[in-house]
């Protein structure tokens, strides 16, 4: 079978924004000018095609990334929507590690916000183009002005503008083309489809060629033969910018900035050429490299057809009719339905059985898929988010993904005695799908604890559990995911020596830790050569990390620790792994309880929105919160709050908030980093959860 697309053709790309920057209803427009769908759906009604779940039609926002495919002048376009909303991170993360371009939308009014901060961070380090669209022009108090410098200053971006926009807010009527210098003119038409490429109107002139002379400037810059025509006043062709202006963006120099209002259908056509024209094809990024899974030796694949098939699952879905779906992306090479695939991650081979285009929640059987593509697999067992799929003869493990820890935890237990068993499968489900998601059983209580990545995020799962797997449940109150960590250096020393089934075993070891810049554990062996086997070192190890689960403090988790195995005993016969796995998990906590531990907590990234008239009763609530403010700006005529506050003082802010100002102010969370308590709170906060324990 031959491919329908050639790869130069093809586009992998994700959007991505702050949470309600119009991400779902940009792709609605995209959906609906491909002639993909034949209404445009809307978010605010629950009738978008791309959030099809019910809990994000009845919310209005995206949960889970959700993949289609469209076409757009003879260009196939794979886009993965993604949720804004900090819970959710986890799908911009997975999607950004599969996609080759990406558009990041900003609103035209709030700029640069906090989440859009973070989706930025993740796409650098994936290194992945993109464009920004600069959405909501009609909106009262937009200043794209401000969304460009914001670009800059706050994400340490190098913006390359290549439109300016006809009129701003009720005004908003299209944009004018800074490469082909002709303007986009959408007047009153509210479908959209109905547009005038026109002469630029002597009211934009001066503004056009003033910001176009910037825009050649910048792309002088990085092509000689544009820097010579720009400096002898020489005819530059649209064809010549669009191809500078394609290397530059691939190539990470700059970032092209568009604008539009999606919700009026302003500003999507613009858009969808600049996808095309600006954006890479799977070609026009560089090899993808792993390891040989037995060799360890590092190699490359092309995106070429002709290469051995390697492809990673980015994202496990639970389907009421299919059962399970792993979506992955096809880095080199094709496979068709019947041939094995070896998951080199679990050396395990399966046959496929079902491959699927996915649209949304809506599927398309084919029978083959290429380089570069995107698409799904059916009745697949063995499959974990970023298990590497390839061919047995040419083997090969991808670079996984990496996912956040969660902040946040609950007790839960289900409503009905009946339902024990069936809880376990269902969480089992969930954890396989969402890697943020964690289970694990409370060392002090012995109840099952969930983990997430916020009370939002967990609220969800639990509304799933109820809707799609018939599982009621009974959540306890939200527990914060504190860790432990030690502040001093200490020695301990750790001997098991105990006759078992008649047969004596001994372990000894002296091991010395330390703090560390690290997150979990570093381990080496700093004793004199030949103090103890290499399989006995590995053991001690393995027990320092296993005892490193549970903390000195209140029984959390240590991390950022460094430990050394200084000395050690050996006997020949009685010297087992399991005896030394053990004397290393007791040396570890003899000498955490010498290391002055302390107690780690996860404090939050917040920015608070709010007429000018509360920030003082704003401040000094976050002030009682144990916040730090950080910075205070103005932005549209509101005041903008930024502050560090620890999680386990946010429970509840929502309403606090909404009384302090009578409802007119709105804030965004994210996780910022790991914090020591200072001692008070420190013995609080283990007060607290002892006579939890105790209760």
């Amino acid at each position: 079978m031959k491919r329908e697309d050639p790869i130069e053709r093809v586009r992998n790309i994700g959007i991505s924004a702050h949470i309600d920057a119009g991400k779902t209803t940009t792709t609605e427009r995209i959906l609906f000018f491909t002639g993909i769908t034949y209404k445009m759906g809307e978010v605010d009604e629950g009738t978008a095609v791309m959030d099809w779940m019910a809990q994000e039609q009845e919310r209005g926002i995206t949960i889970t990334s959700a993949a289609t495919a469209c076409r757009w002048k003879e260009h196939k376009i794979n886009i993965i929507d993604t949720p804004g909303h900090v819970d959710f991170t986890v799908e911009v993360e997975r999607s950004l590690r599969v996609l080759d371009g990406a558009i990041v939308i900003l609103c035209g009014v709030g700029g640069v916000e906090a989440q859009s901060e973070t989706v930025w961070r993740q796409a650098d380090r994936y290194q992945v183009p993109r464009i920004v669209y600069v959405n909501k022009m009609d909106r009262v108090g937009t200043d794209p002005d401000k969304a460009v410098r914001e670009l800059k200053e706050r994400l340490g971006a190098t913006p390359l503008v290549i439109q300016v926009p006809i009129g701003r807010e009720d005004g908003f009527r299209g944009i004018i083309d800074l490469v082909e210098m002709k303007a986009t003119d959408w007047g009153d038409d509210l479908l959209g489809t109905q547009f005038e490429i026109t002469e630029i109107s002597e009211e934009y002139r001066d503004e056009a060629e003033a910001k176009r002379s910037v825009m050649l400037e910048q792309l002088s810059e990085i092509d000689d033969n544009l820097l010579e025509k720009y400096l002898e006043d020489g005819e530059i062709s649209a064809r010549e910018i669009k191809a500078v202006v394609r290397r530059g963006t691939i190539d990470l120099k700059f970032f092209p900035v568009l604008f539009g209002a999606s919700f009026k259908n302003k500003g999507v056509h613009p858009l969808l050429d600049a996808v095309v024209d600006y954006l890479p094809s799977p070609a026009d990024v560089p090899p993808v490299s792993g390891r040989h899974p037995r060799t360890g030796q590092v190699e490359e694949r092309a995106a070429s057809d002709e290469e051995p098939f390697s492809g990673l699952v980015f994202k496990i879905m639970n389907d009421p009719h299919m059962g399970t779906l792993s979506f992955f992306r096809v880095y080199s090479g094709k496979v068709k339905i019947g041939s094995p695939v070896y998951n080199a991650n679990q050396d395990t081979e399966e046959r496929l059985t079902r491959l699927l285009e996915m649209h949304s929640n809506k599927r398309k059987d084919v029978k083959e898929v290429f380089a570069g593509d995107i698409a799904a697999l059916a009745s697949m067992k063995n499959m974990s988010t970023g298990d590497t799929l390839c061919a047995r003869n040419h083997p090969l493990v991808l670079e996984s993904i990496t996912f956040p820890e969660p902040v946040i935890s609950f007790h839960i237990e289900p409503k009905s005695r009946s339902d024990h068993q069936k809880l376990s499968e269902v969480l089992a489900k969930l954890t396989r799908e969402d890697p943020t998601f964690h289970v694990k059983l409370d060392p002090m209580t012995g109840q099952t604890l969930v983990m997430g990545m916020g009370e939002l995020h967990l609220e969800i799962l639990v509304d799933r559990m109820a809707r799609e797997f018939g599982v009621k449940v009974n959540l306890g109150n939200p527990q914060v995911a504190y860790k432990e960590t030690i502040t001093q250096s200490a020695q301990g020393e750790g001997r098991y020596e105990k006759q078992i089934a008649g047969k004596h075993q001994f372990g000894h070891c002296v091991i010395e830790i330390e703090s560390s810049d690290q997150d979990g554990l570093v381990f080496e062996d700093a004793s004199r050569p030949g103090t103890l086997p290499k399989d006995l070192i590995a053991a001690v190890g393995d027990g320092v990390r296993e005892a490193m689960e549970v903390g000195v403090i209140a029984g959390f988790p240590v991390t950022k620790v460094k430990a050394s195995l200084i000395d050690g005993t050996y006997r020949d016969e009685a010297s087992v792994p399991l005896a030394y796995k053990i004397a290393g998990s007791l040396a570890f906590k003899e000498a955490a309880r010498q290391a002055a531990p302390a107690l780690l907590e996860p404090a939050m990234s917040l920015v608070v929105i709010s007429p000018e008239g509360y920030v003082g009763d704003i401040i000094s609530d976050l002030n009682s919160r144990r916040g730090r403010i950080e910075g205070l700006e103005m932005q549209a005529g509101s005041r903008v709050v930024k502050a560090v506050v620890p999680l386990s003082e946010m429970f509840g802010y929502a309403t606090s908030l909404r009384t302090l100002t009578q409802g007119r102010g709105v804030f965004s969370m994210e996780f910022f980093t790991y914090e020591r308590a200072a001692a008070p709170v420190m013995d609080a906060i283990v007060a607290r959860i002892e006579g939890k324990v105790l209760a």
